[in-house]
């Protein structure tokens, strides 16, 4: 009997993915680097044209597409409670719809504060096997908990640790560009740094500020 294949969601212009959702079990996360905006929005238009059209697959629950504010990184993140449907449906895609991703699943989640998320801080850290996964995130978390009182413009901290045991990945949640650009020049962002610096077996790749493109979801 072939699998279920419901009509594809409808587009969304805006509001970011629920990343908290119980129902997500796995997160797939491609990123692409891009020489200026228009290409960007040529390949963001690849994975909307093929995600928008030949069936839903059950077991997807989202698919969302970021583009970077310096205009240079394209990004997906897709939200599973059945990965092994992603991975049948990427195999059906081309360009970057059919970027190789790196599997996730949801670890630490933190709310600071309430409000609207407009953008997104994506952080990632390359780091030595599961424990070095789980020491980095309890260190950032224990950091910016302690400061949350004074960026309330930071909504909430998202940790994800890679199946293989070599990523991170932080999926924080922010009220405005403003708001981050105010917390790189505060001490709190230092903090951090210093805390994933010295943490042995934990190598920051770096961080990156999106906005929402489109999005599908069931």
């Amino acid at each position: 009997m072939s699998a279920r294949i419901p009509s594809p969601p409808p587009a969304v212009a805006h509001g970011l993915p629920d990343v908290r959702r119980t129902d997500a079990t796995s997160v797939f996360v491609a990123a692409r680097y891009v020489p200026d905006r228009a290409a960007g929005l040529t390949a963001l238009r690849e994975v909307t044209d093929q995600w928008g059209t030949g069936g839903w697959p059950a077991g997807v629950l989202s698919v969302s597409c970021f583009l970077n504010t310096d205009q240079d990184t394209v990004l997906t993140y897709a939200q599973c409670a059945e990965p092994d449907a992603y991975r049948a449906r990427l195999r059906t895609l081309r360009g970057f719809a059919a970027a190789a991703p790196v599997a996730y699943r949801p670890h630490r989640a933190l709310v600071l504060n309430e409000g609207v998320p407009k953008c997104v801080i994506v952080a990632m850290f390359d780091v030595d096997g599961p424990d070095r996964q789980g020491l980095i995130v309890d260190n950032i978390t224990a950091t910016v908990e302690e400061a949350a009182h004074r960026h309330q413009g930071m909504l909430s901290v998202n940790f994800f640790v890679s199946e293989d045991g070599t990523r991170v990945l932080n999926f924080a949640e922010w009220t405005s560009d403003e708001a981050h650009i105010a917390f790189l020049e505060g001490a709190t962002h230092g903090a951090t740094r210093r805390v994933s610096d010295v943490t042995p077996g934990v190598r920051p790749i770096g961080f990156k500020r999106y906005h929402l493109h489109a999005g599908f979801g069931v």
